[in-house]
């Protein structure tokens, strides 16, 4: 599984394609019509009204659009849902049950969305059903994928509890809609929604939360009034390839200035996993190279969700426990006693969900030799309590 990925979004010539199309089908038929085009998040791309459309059907055709692109369906279908009796669809977050929003597709990916408004249910569908049908051209850009996002928020984890304390992180798309959300037990509740916060205007505003801060401070207390814009340090936006994939935002450390230093530690690995050149790419190591990492041991792949290490140890080793990754072992070379399982003893925590201590009370103890294999799932404390010199063996690291 490779952290990074490429969405498709519409560039503007293919926004103008899908907008004159519908404008056209609805001059030709004498139609009085807003029609919108959105971006596969729902954010207005461009607006074009013919003559004698109503005011109100502005946002009407803002509503169908974004619904059509968040719930990835003709705006139809939830209609069709309320009709038919599920009154709960009403309570849907974003959704606006009208005819008239058309999901705009490249493949099997939404790109974007059209919706018109102004003349009856099935008019204002036709209009939108010539936009989207329409040939319109997009660009590939980086896209911010749940590996990285996760690399982000557990960089901030590990940094946090290194420092003792307990923020909330928050990591958006370029949408600015949540992808992933560290909370450790201690945070504060209301930390949940500032960290988000804080993350949404860095991706919205494509610059740090701090920016705002500042300026309210200085001098442009109206900076408060940018809609969607909280002035507050702790939002970092996730940029690859010059790209704004996403953002990052901290609230609940000691301060405001390690909310921001804690937000750069996830800014910094998120685009380090994002960037990562891993997609979708078999990993040959030849026996040599291998045989090299094996004299001092270390990582052979780092892919994000998983990790390939050659292992080398000449001595025991401390109690280890991974709240959120199973190790697969195949013993190379050598012979060693691990025990599993039982009670962690002397433990002290490293890490988000990493746990290191002294003995094992009780647990099961197993006899490793070359070829075999030892699975440890996540939550299960081990330690090598004898091992040959040297005992080499590949552990694959699993996040689950």
């Amino acid at each position: 599984m490779s952290a990074v990925r490429t969405r498709r979004v519409l560039d503007l010539a293919g926004v103008d394609a899908v907008a004159t199309a519908a404008e056209k089908a609805a001059t030709a038929a004498g139609h009085r019509v807003v029609i919108v085009v959105v971006d596969a998040s729902g954010r207005v791309l461009t607006l074009r009204r013919t003559e004698g459309a109503q005011p109100a059907s502005d946002q009407v055709a803002i509503d169908k659009a974004r619904t059509a692109a968040i719930f990835v369906r003709p705006s139809r279908e939830l209609e069709e849902q309320v009709t038919g009796g599920r009154l709960g669809a009403l309570a849907l977050h974003g959704a606006r049950a009208l005819t008239g929003g058309l999901p705009l597709r490249v493949g099997d990916e939404v790109v974007g969305a059209i919706g018109t408004s102004g003349e009856t249910p099935d008019e204002d569908e036709a209009v939108s059903r010539a936009g989207a049908a329409a040939e319109f051209t997009t660009v590939e850009v980086p896209a911010l994928g749940y590996a990285a996002a996760r690399a982000a928020a557990q960089a901030v984890a590990l940094a946090a509890t290194a420092r003792g304390v307990a923020p909330v992180a928050a990591v958006v798309d370029a949408g600015g809609e949540l992808v992933y959300l560290w909370r450790p037990d201690a945070a504060q509740v209301a930390s949940v929604g500032v960290a988000t916060d804080k993350a949404r205007t860095a991706a919205l505003f494509r610059r740090p939360s701090k920016d705002f801060e500042l300026q309210a401070s200085g001098g442009r207390p109206s900076a408060l009034h940018l809609a969607g814009a909280v002035p507050l340090q702790g939002g970092l936006p996730l940029v690859v390839d010059g790209h704004v994939i996403g953002a990052v935002g901290v609230s609940g450390a000691s301060s405001a200035d390690e909310d921001q230093e804690l937000a750069g530690i996830g800014r910094d690995a998120g685009e380090r996993a994002a960037a990562s050149d891993n997609d979708y790419r078999a990993l040959h190591v030849p026996a040599a190279e291998l045989a090299a990492k094996f004299r001092t041991g270390g990582l052979l792949l780092d892919a994000g969700a998983y990790k390939v290490d050659a292992g080398r140890r000449s001595a025991p080793g401390e109690v280890e426990f991974h709240r959120d990754v199973a190790d697969v072992m195949h013993v190379v070379e050598g012979q060693a006693k691990v025990v599993t399982g039982g009670a962690v003893l002397g433990g002290r925590e490293v890490g988000a969900g990493e746990i290191r201590g002294q003995y094992i009370s009780g647990g099961s103890t197993h006899e490793l030799a070359e070829g075999d294999v030892l699975v440890v799932p996540n939550g299960v404390a081990h330690q090598f309590v004898e091992v040959s010199d040297p005992f080499l063996y590949l552990v694959t690291k699993v996040e689950v």
